[in-house]
């Protein structure tokens, strides 16, 4: 049966390969929505060509690339699945995986859906808090297909922007959490510390009014609620790339 209604699951995505990492990282430091560069056209390309090598040798260390396009299809599949027993009405459901830095590329999934025909498109950004440089970047890149080719959607659009505190979200973390802390010794459990690490952003995205840092904490707050706080804990920020001020403190700190 024809689709009616499609997921479109929205994330940067990862280099599959070791030779997809440069143009990984060329769409990364050229998109205006995540940074903003002096002469970006220009010095984009050579921060991708100087930080490719490096990047290359961090990928080996996990076999080669990014397994994030697996694991989004299998999620994509196990919704679809649900989907299509809870929701008779709006069934078939197809899920579509638009990347912003790797193939399927966010326009490429656009033109699939197109194609099938769908009738209902939902984008479901895979980012839990909100940011103008995560999922802003992907609906404006939604924005921008649609502004090029000069016509309306023929799909009705609706979007999920954000779940930073949804309960399943805030149970598996809790759960997770919790399995790691029975492996300490009854003694010590109390004292471990736990690290919150998140995605960090820099400064000039934070101080124009971007969520995601309260956002972040907001979820980080209710897990701790459903742990009872019962061990310290701290909130630190990860992966800043360049010269520029970022959120901090930075986890490796």
């Amino acid at each position: 049966r024809k689709p009616k209604t499609g997921i479109l699951m929205l994330n940067m995505g990862g280099p599959e390969r070791l030779d997809d990492v440069h143009d990984f990282l060329l769409r990364l430091f050229l998109d205006r929505d995540l940074m903003t560069l002096p002469a970006q056209n220009k010095l984009a390309p050579l921060i991708a060509k100087r930080r490719t090598p490096k990047i290359q040798e961090q990928y080996s260390r996990i076999g080669g690339g990014s397994p994030i396009k697996k694991w989004t299809a299998v999620q994509g599949e196990g919704m679809v699945k649900l989907l299509d027993s809870m929701s008779p009405r709006t069934a078939p459901h197809k899920y579509y995986i638009g990347f912003r830095y790797v193939h399927p590329l966010t326009e490429e999934a656009i033109e699939e859906m197109e194609k099938d025909g769908i009738e209902r498109a939902i984008a479901f950004t895979q980012y839990p808090q909100y940011s103008c440089s995560t999922t802003g970047s992907s609906l404006n890149a939604i924005y921008r297909y649609y502004n090029k080719k000069g016509e309306k959607p023929k799909m009705k659009w609706s979007i999920i922007d954000r779940w930073p505190t949804h309960p399943l979200l805030i149970q598996c973390f809790t759960d997770h959490i919790q399995k790691e802390l029975n492996l300490f010794p009854p003694d010590k459990r109390k004292d471990v510390v736990i690290l919150f690490s998140a995605h960090s952003l820099p400064m000039s995205v934070v101080n124009r009014g971007d969520p995601y840092p309260q956002e972040v904490g907001a979820t980080v707050q209710r897990v701790m609620e459903k742990l009872n706080y019962s061990n310290p804990y701290r909130l630190v920020w990860q992966s800043k790339v360049g010269p520029m001020p970022w959120l901090g403190p930075q986890t490796d700190e």
